[in-house]
């Protein structure tokens, strides 16, 4: 006799059906065929142990596990309720009333029968709609996550028996339900961190509304204790709140990392990441045997900070120039490429000195000759020319952090950066694929960024005095032409040029002295 349920597979963010049949059949043994891992293979031993404790028994005879397509590497232990569920139908010791061929089943047993959360649920509810299932069975800690997809019946259970009684017809399951959009607009801009909590940094915290507003790279440089990390932690509420379409797609990637946590459900707030100096160049891009996405990818649609930027290993901030310029990571093995979106801000932080007192206006550097800019070449100039903004932080005086006035809140920020970003929106209507003001290509850059005599020749005599390299050049265009945005200018006027400039700190050849 012959039993057949469905399961999902994921490869990258994205999943696709497996389709789990049981045979059991005259002989001995348990056979798994279909290029299972260890994982997988091992689920025999869960699977039985389960059956055995909820008063069921394991076949004595052949056993028979395929799981199509069989050219395509399974792996984890999400395998397991299926498999039980199988045998028990095929071996006739259940009879099912609901069809184990109507829907998707995943969950890891513990040996009691336990149900255990699994990744990826996410992209597999979204496949299993996609290929008209009914529904969709999971442990009940992942049900909210995949109730997230509409038309689709998500039931959580708790223990296998749960799912047996289920499908025998002796237990009705409602299938849960969220309202995926009230979610997101009751929490979409919930930040604990706020601008209005900064006392002082007005310099600092103009910077980072417009490399908010122009999606724009930026590097802080400042001495220890001046609030660099602070203020980066406070960036993403600031930022547009994430669209639907961008917040499914943030949460397809946690899903797939394991990272959302229990009961989870929709993603609503721009991730924040800030990964170790001492992290691996797979940890920061990806990859692995089976390719997991990398910390970039875990901020798609948010903020990657890098604290002590010339700390972390030059080979890892090099991985990282070919997905910044194109806004996804390719990793290819033997067996499969997969692609992971990676469309981040990248906020950086430094000393300017390994004492971290050059330029202090109070404390002396102890550093000796050409140590400073020993210290700055650790940062590659491929990876410079891929940040915008150059923003030294200097420490708030005593006055600044005693007073009593109120800030700026992120809300009011917020919205300034909003009616930049329509603005924007508007401009590159017609290329989908640009969407703010530091995607803009260097053809598009003369094109958009247009600037008059005056301008020119203010642009001339800065990159003269101040020894800006060429590659200044476009970064000032586009961060003056975010500038005009903000101001809500058609044209780049002479101050928003002027501005601009003041943001290229590293570009000036005298900048180490």
């Amino acid at each position: 006799m012959l039993s057949k349920t469905f399961g999902g597979a994921v490869y990258g963010v994205n999943a696709s059906m497996i389709t789990i049949e049981v045979a059991v059949s005259q002989g001995l043994h348990f056979f798994m065929v279909g290029l299972p891992d260890s994982a997988v293979k091992e689920s025999q031993q869960r699977v039985e142990a389960s059956l055995k404790y909820g008063g069921y028994r394991m076949p004595r005879q052949k056993v028979v596990v395929n799981l199509a397509p069989a050219d395509v590497k399974k792996e984890g232990s999400s395998y397991d309720l299926p498999i039980a569920l199988c045998v028990l139908e095929t071996s006739e010791q259940i009879k099912c009333e609901r069809s184990l061929e109507d829907y998707v089943i995943m969950g890891e047993l513990s040996l009691d029968g336990n149900l255990r959360p699994i990744k990826g649920v996410l992209p597999i509810a979204i496949e299993a709609r996609k290929q008209g299932m009914k529904g969709i069975v999971l442990p009940t800690e992942n049900a909210p996550e995949a109730a997230i997809v509409n038309n689709l019946d998500v039931i959580g259970v708790d223990t296998m028996l749960e799912a047996v009684e289920f499908f025998e017809g002796k237990r009705d399951i409602e299938p849960l339900v969220v309202d995926t959009r009230d979610i997101f607009a009751n929490t979409v801009n919930d930040y604990e961190a706020d601008f209005s909590h900064v006392q002082g940094q007005e310099n600092i915290k103009r910077a980072l509304e417009i490399t908010a507003a122009g999606g724009h790279n930026a590097i802080m440089i400042g001495p220890p204790g001046a609030g660099k990390t602070m203020l980066a932690k406070r960036l993403p509420s600031i930022l547009p709140p994430l669209s639907l379409q961008e917040a499914l797609e943030t949460t397809k990637i946690h899903s797939v990392a394991g990272k959302l946590g229990s009961r989870s459900t929709l993603i609503s707030r721009r991730p924040f990441r800030s990964p170790h100096h001492s992290i691996s160049d797979a940890a920061l891009v990806g990859g692995g045997s089976f390719p997991q996405p990398g910390e970039i990818s875990l901020a798609h649609n948010g903020v990657l900070f890098l604290d002590e930027l010339p700390e972390f290993k030059r080979t890892v901030l090099e991985v990282m120039r070919q997905p910044l310029e194109e806004r996804k990571v390719s990793i290819s093995r033997a067996r499969m490429a997969v692609e992971f979106p990676s469309n981040f801000m990248l906020i950086a932080s430094m000393n300017p000195c390994p004492c971290g007192y050059y330029n202090h206006p109070e404390k002396e550097c102890v550093c000796g000759p050409g140590v400073v800019q020993k210290y700055l070449n650790k940062i590659s100039g491929p990876l410079l020319d891929r940040i915008d903004l150059h923003v030294e932080v200097t420490p708030v005086s005593f006055d600044q952090i005693s007073s009593t006035r109120k800030s700026e809140s992120s809300d009011e920020i917020r919205e300034r950066v909003i009616a930049a970003r329509a603005r924007q929106t508007e401009r590159f209507k017609d290329r989908p694929e640009i969407y703010s003001n530091a995607m803009m290509p260097p053809e598009m850059v003369k094109e958009i960024c247009e600037i008059g005599d005056a301008g020119r020749a203010l642009l001339r005599t800065a990159m003269d005095r101040l020894g800006l390299s060429a590659r200044a050049y476009d970064r000032i265009l586009k961060v003056s032409r975010t500038i005009a945005d903000l101001a809500a200018s058609d044209d780049i006027k002479i101050e928003h040029l002027a501005e601009a400039i003041q943001y290229r700190s590293l570009d000036r050849e005298n900048w180490a002295g």
